[in-house]
Parts: structure tokens; C-alpha cells; sequence
């Protein structure tokens, strides 16, 4: 884990790459994106029906979850320590409002835009020490202060219960390689006061299986059955608040 995630996006050759390379079309992380897209477009018409509701986007990026949302909220914010980030959300067509919040220091408000809501976190709990997934957390009690204010969906792509924990042993001194278990992440959720509601994995696999045709078959053919989405590398747990 490193404590300088927040300022390698800062450079714009950075940002660059990881909207360019990370995501090009048919890499791993752009058919996590396509998954996650089709999953979280169902679960808001699911929990929100005719209520679109205000999105708020923290540690936003290139604004990769604000545009799989495009069309069902009334109304986006985006919250980053990047301005590269979000110059570069906006140039790909990320329809929302930037907010370039502060890496240290009081907790940021979020935008008064009412009710319901659905915050999102997406590639950051697993990146960050424990003080910035508590500030992160903390922003998502503010954004969401009861049950009724709406939901919380977090990303973890780097699940301890996964095939890519067979890696830890030879990655334990590469700052980059960090693992999260489902235990960690409830017990953050938990400690915020939100309460898990819904689990969901997307891919079974590594990125170095990726280019494996029989790998990726195999994915597929797991993802089906019940219950594998424990083991599954890249997973989104969505949350509700427990008490004001």
C-alpha cells in the first residue's frame, strides 16, 4: 500500500495512461467496467425507481463511474485531489459538477443537492492508508445521514479472498500490491455506521490471466454458479446508514 496514491494522478502523462492504457478497449479493467456498468445501471432503477437520484462521486478520476450513470440521476457531482483528473473526466464526456477537494484537513462537504443519493467509491479503499478511508468514509456519512437518504456503493479491486492472494507472498515488497479482505471491508462499513445490503464480484481472474481465451471462458462460466462471488478479484458492496 502506498501513501502517495493521491499525488501520482497529479501528472497529466499519469492520468493519460490510465484512461488511455489501463482502460483501453477489451484491457481487464474496461470489462470490469462494462460488468460493473450493467450491474450498478440495474440496482439504482432497482432501489430508486422513478426518483433519480443526485450522485456523489468521491475520489472521482476520469469520471468512470459518473458516466455509467449517465441518465439516471438528476444531477452528478465529482469530488478528486486531481484537477488533471477531472479536466480529463470532463474531456471524455463525464457530464457532471467538479468539486477539487483538499488531500488533508477537515473531511469535505458535499454539495447540498437533496435527496435520495447514491455515493459511489470506486478504485480507492484499496490504494489508501486507514486515515484516508476514513476521511473517505466519513464524506459518505455526511452525503448519506440516515437509512432513507439513499446508498453507498464501494469498489475493492483487490480482494484477499481471491486467486490474486497467490501473488501477495511474491508482491510483499512491491508498494503497489495491497489486499483487502470482504472482513475489512464490512468492519470499515461498519465502524461509519452502514450496514452491507448487497455483495457482488466480477471477474475471477487476474489481469495476467486476461489474454487466456480458455481463462476467460472459465471466468465466465464461474461467475454463474452461487456463491462465487466471494472468491471473485474485483468487488462492489453496496451499503446503507444504520443511524444518523
Amino acid at each position: 500500500m502506498t501513501t502517495d496514491y493521491t499525488k501520482v494522478f497529479q501528472d497529466a502523462a499519469a492520468v493519460e495512461k490510465y484512461e488511455t492504457v489501463t482502460y483501453a478497449p477489451d484491457s481487464y479493467a474496461s470489462q470490469i467496467n462494462q460488468r460493473q456498468r450493467d450491474y450498478l445501471r440495474t440496482l439504482v432503477r432497482r432501489e430508486f425507481g422513478p426518483r433519480a437520484p443526485v450522485q456523489h462521486d468521491f475520489a472521482c478520476g476520469t469520471g468512470r463511474a459518473i458516466r455509467t450513470l449517465h441518465g439516471l440521476v438528476r444531477e452528478a457531482h465529482g469530488y478528486d485531489t486531481s484537477a488533471e483528473m477531472m479536466a480529463k473526466a470532463a474531456e471524455v464526456g463525464s457530464h457532471a459538477n467538479w468539486h477539487q477537494v483538499a488531500a488533508e484537513g477537515p473531511v469535505p462537504e458535499p454539495v447540498e443537492a437533496g435527496y435520495p443519493a447514491v455515493v459511489t467509491m470506486f478504485r480507492l479503499l484499496l490504494n489508501v492508508d486507514d486515515a484516508i478511508r476514513d476521511r473517505a468514509m466519513e464524506f459518505a456519512t455526511k452525503a448519506l445521514p440516515d437509512a432513507a437518504a439513499g446508498i453507498l456503493v464501494v469498489e475493492n479491486h483487490g480482494n484477499a479472498g481471491s486467486l490474486r492472494h497467490l501473488r501477495a507472498r511474491r508482491h510483499r515488497d512491491d508498494r503497489w500490491f495491497a489486499e483487502l479482505s470482504h472482513e475489512q471491508v464490512e468492519e470499515l462499513l461498519a465502524k461509519h455506521g452502514f450496514e452491507l445490503v448487497e455483495r457482488r464480484g466480477f471477474s475471477m481472474i487476474t489481469p495476467s490471466l486476461h489474454g487466456n481465451p480458455l481463462a476467460r471462458a472459465a471466468d465466465a462460466a464461474v461467475r454463474r454458479l452461487p456463491g462465487t462471488d466471494g472468491y471473485a478479484v474485483n468487488v462492489l458492496y453496496t451499503a446503507r446508514r444504520l443511524h444518523a
